[in-house]
């Protein structure tokens, strides 16, 4: 009887924080998938995969380094793999940076298996995302990408605080392009089914202020330990547990919007076949202005990457 799962999820960049973070989350989380760590950097995944798969041993999960053709064979697909933004180089050159590493990865994964599907978390990831579709071949329900799920489990975490209930049980998002283009979508935010603005601990609160803070969140995990990676990679795990237990779970990922004719971070259901339904929320006229300002951001950077 062989103990290795039926299905696999392999993380390219598994070598560095993210990318490792990620596949101790599925092994953590117990998901019962084979958990492949492929890097460049082939010590760095074999270094990983080896303290890793010492985790393994009561989960239903197992982890070893894995190589990109075996990769491009896997049920789910994790890229965390990408250049850093240098300080004062221009967003333009480091997606032109991106590009290259992504399409290589892409060309280094063939023949893609057809059901694959491709979690993008590298950044910035709503252009990546793109790019990753376009050069991998794979339909764009299948390709997708973190987006703001991070940043909304930071907005739920810092309104748990504030009105003392549970975060699982706030419905809040931020929404548009990861980054600077991001907003909250304050006007569908709901608890227990009432909008979020009417609870009573809300009344008075500065929500500019919560905006920053989720802004700034980062930056202040950055400049105290060099790079954030825990939080991301609970969601990258999450999220591809979704991809492979089917589990239609809502959430706002970076996938292609039809209405808006481009990709970007939206609420969508996941499951197996990728993404299963996108939902267009009911903004106000301030949000919608918020939006179409990302939307604007994310068909100028991707428009010369056809």
């Amino acid at each position: 009887m062989s103990t290795i799962p039926k299905q696999r999820v392999s993380i390219i960049g598994g070598g560095g924080n993210v990318g490792a973070a990620t596949a101790f989350a599925l092994i953590a989380k117990g998901v019962p998938a084979e958990v492949l760590v492929v890097d460049v950097v082939d010590k760095a995944a074999e270094g990983q995969a080896l303290d890793i798969g010492d985790a393994s041993f009561m989960m239903p999960g197992t982890c070893r380094k894995g190589s990109f053709k075996e990769a491009g064979q896997s049920d789910v697909i994790v890229v965390t793999a990408g250049a850093r933004q240098q300080p004062g180089e221009p967003r333009s050159n480091l997606i032109d940076r991106n590009y290259k590493i992504i399409k290589s990865i892409m060309d280094s994964l063939q023949p893609i298996k057809p059901t694959a599907k491709i979690l993008m978390v590298s950044n910035p990831v709503d252009v990546l995302t793109d790019i990753a579709q376009k050069t991998s071949g794979l339909p764009r329900k299948q390709v997708i990408g973190s987006g703001t799920y991070l940043d909304s489990g930071r907005l739920r975490n810092a309104l748990s605080e504030i009105t003392g209930v549970s975060p699982t049980s706030i419905h809040a998002y931020m929404l548009g392009e990861h980054g600077d283009n991001q907003f909250t979508a304050w006007s569908t935010a709901r608890i227990g089914g009432r909008p979020l603005l009417d609870h009573p601990k809300m009344q008075g609160i500065d929500l500019d202020k919560i905006y920053e803070k989720i802004q700034r969140k980062a930056y202040v995990i950055i400049d105290a330990k060099g790079s954030t990676y825990y939080g991301i990679g609970i969601c990258a795990a999450t999220i591809a547990e979704a991809l492979l237990n089917n589990t239609s779970q809502v959430f706002p990922v970076v996938n292609y919007v039809e209405s808006r004719k481009c990709y970007l971070s939206w609420p969508a259901a996941i499951g197996s076949d990728g993404v299963e339904q996108s939902f267009d929320p009911h903004l106000n006229a301030e949000e919608e202005k918020k939006l179409q300002k990302a939307v604007l951001a994310i068909q100028e950077a991707t428009s010369k990457y056809e």
